[in-house]
């Protein structure tokens, strides 16, 4: 007969919970994954109720069918657009659009989009519509009308991991929301649909970052400010998630962006104080496939800011249409404080600088320094040298082409 010491009993019984906890997480790893399975049409209407229908240059407040939520049904409001030429025998590209906190469907943003000639929905993640609240009825950023079918609100940082199970959770609900507006706007006859993007804004962005590990069906993606790998940054973010085992397990981008195949093009901005371009730099290190970086300076975080440049929209198109990002960077050194970048760029490339900082901390608040970079072609290829400042902490170099910026991977030593 073995006896156990108490010593042998709690180390039984760690192991024990230690292999069920990860055994809970794989399962709730695997249906998080089976989101990619949403592939059916959901029902839509108007916005008034009537009979879905929607005509080349148009657009259309809607309503489609999501999940359950709490064991009653949900809809998901969004704008939809089709440009002008759209037709079953000129077949457009789409992309499907998820605001940040606080935001709701653009109807702007569907306008930019079909003014470049892509299909697009704007979808609202959190039950709303864009109608606004009474001024009174207004709380913090929140100033959007409920309708009568909605999903989960955002409970701050994940907040319902522990409260809500998986199916209930916010996250759930925004990852299928996406996944299903994807359906809905491949379903369209005049969408050609191996040319379908997804760009998301702020949470928008974590959402983004998020779904191109779980629907393979998109052709490109923009995650723009929000990222993975939130639960080590050194601010907000990694004091709520540092110790949240579900994020790390189960919702955390980064454990899923290895299947993420398609060319993505991360944006954000020096000064950011929400996502570390740290966490950021995990994130696109963490894809499959070809990348680009667009950090520019004093872009501001907010949606209007987001949906200005012209990045976005460049990078969409050399997508779509010549079927991989405008510029890509082939290698990147440095020897000495001596930083050597090769490229290759479909565009015409005009300058290049250095931007760093030798301040600690997150890149947020650092302070940044632009110094001189030479930009030379060879050939097919281009070439960027630079210098680091003595005591650099902080840097990545910022190439131009007109008003487009291509960024070197951020480095942060």
């Amino acid at each position: 007969m073995i006896r156990f010491s108490l010593i042998h009993t709690i180390i039984l019984l760690t192991w024990i919970f230690t292999n069920s906890a990860n055994a809970g997480y794989a399962v709730e790893r695997e249906k998080v994954l089976a989101l990619n399975t949403l592939s059916n049409v959901p029902a839509v209407t108007l916005k008034d109720g009537s009979a879905f229908m929607i005509r080349p240059g148009e657009l259309q407040a809607i309503f489609y069918d999501g999940l359950p939520f709490d064991g009653k049904p949900t809809r998901i409001y969004a704008w939809l657009g089709l440009p002008n030429n759209a037709s079953v025998d000129n077949k457009v590209p789409a992309i499907v659009l998820v605001h940040g906190g606080g935001g709701t469907a653009w109807k702007e943003w569907v306008e930019k989009w079909t003014a470049r000639g892509f299909a697009a929905i704007s979808i609202a993640v959190e039950g709303q519509t864009d109608d606004l609240l009474a001024e009174e009825l207004k709380t913090g950023s929140w100033r959007w009308q409920t309708h009568q079918w909605p999903g989960p609100r955002r409970p701050g940082i994940y907040n319902d991991l522990i409260k809500k199970k998986l199916e209930d959770q916010w996250m759930y609900h925004a990852v299928a929301d996406v996944i299903l507006a994807n359906s809905l706007i491949r379903s369209l006859s005049v969408v050609d649909t191996k040319k379908i993007g997804l760009m998301g804004v702020s949470w928008g962005g974590v959402i983004t970052s998020t779904v191109i590990g779980i629907d393979q069906r998109f052709a490109f993606a923009i995650p723009t400010y929000g990222c993975g790998d939130l639960s080590e940054a050194q601010n907000k973010y990694g004091k709520v998630l540092g110790n949240n085992s579900f994020y790390k397990n189960v919702w955390d981008p980064i454990l899923r962006l290895p299947r993420a195949e398609l060319p993505t093009l991360w944006i954000s901005w020096p000064g950011d104080q929400h996502f570390p371009l740290d966490k950021q730099a995990s994130s696109y290190n963490a894809v499959s496939g070809p990348y680009m970086v667009s950090l520019i300076p004093g872009l501001g975080h907010s949606q209007k800011a987001a949906m200005k440049p012209e990045d976005s929209y460049a990078f969409a198109e050399s997508v779509v249409n010549l079927g991989k990002p405008w510029a890509n960077i082939s290698a990147s050194t440095v020897i000495d404080n001596k930083v050597n970048i090769k490229l290759t760029s479909s565009k015409k490339l005009d300058s290049a600088v250095l931007i760093s900082s030798t301040d600690s901390g997150v890149s947020g608040d650092k302070k940044w320094q632009e110094t001189e970079a030479t930009l030379t072609r060879s050939g097919n290829e281009w070439l960027v040298s630079a210098t680091l400042p003595k005591g650099v902490k902080a840097w990545f170099v910022n190439i131009k082409s007109g008003i487009l910026t291509l960024s070197s991977d951020y480095t942060d030593k």
